[in-house]
């Protein structure tokens, strides 16, 4: 298996369900398209980045791409913050609300393709601005899009969830193993 990533969450979490994947990342344009909706940008950029993959391989291999984006009730993206300042205020603006985490994968092997897109809906608790503060202070928050992992010290930010928690911190597992089989039943 290739991973089409660097994340080294979606790697752990291969390596936790049994997978030794081998690593190669790819850069894409990761731009929305005007008007595009944040799980069609998360699935047009897994489809990219899996077939950016596939075709600089000299041979068929299985090529798992993902691409994750945290969302607000808007539809506004929340990236990755540039700074502390900006992770202060996303985290304000998700403060007592809820969310969406959307992983769109594609898995390649030859002509054989399939991809999805998986959305678990996160809620917050209400943060003071000392909470948000002090969370900032640690930096777990400047590499993570939406300002927070909930893998890490974020989970004590979460008041819950609905859906799957791998897909929050990066790649829905029990889903993509089940793609896995219906891709080999499509040979």
């Amino acid at each position: 298996m290739i991973l089409a990533s660097a994340s080294p969450r979606r790697i752990d979490i291969l390596r936790q369900a049994g997978f030794s994947p081998t690593v190669c990342p790819q850069d894409v344009n990761e731009t929305p398209l005007p008007g595009e909706h944040p799980a069609a940008l998360v699935k047009r950029l897994a489809h990219l980045k899996a077939h950016a993959c596939a075709d600089a391989l000299d041979h068929d291999e299985l090529v798992v791409a993902a691409d994750t984006i945290v969302w607000d009730e808007d539809g506004d993206v929340l990236g990755k913050p540039a700074d502390a300042d900006e992770a202060r205020a996303m985290l304000r603006t998700l403060s007592g609300r809820a969310h969406h985490v959307s992983t769109g994968v594609c898995l390649v092997e030859g002509q054989r393709e399939r991809s999805f897109v998986e959305t678990t809906d996160v809620r917050f608790f209400d943060l003071t601005d000392a909470e948000i503060d002090a969370y900032v202070a640690t930096g777990d928050p400047l590499d993570k899009a939406g300002a927070y992992g909930y893998q890490s010290l974020g989970c004590t930010l979460v008041e819950g969830i609905r859906g799957d928690y791998y897909n929050v911190v990066g790649l829905p597992i029990a889903r993509l193993v089940r793609e896995l089989a219906l891709l080999d039943q499509d040979l």
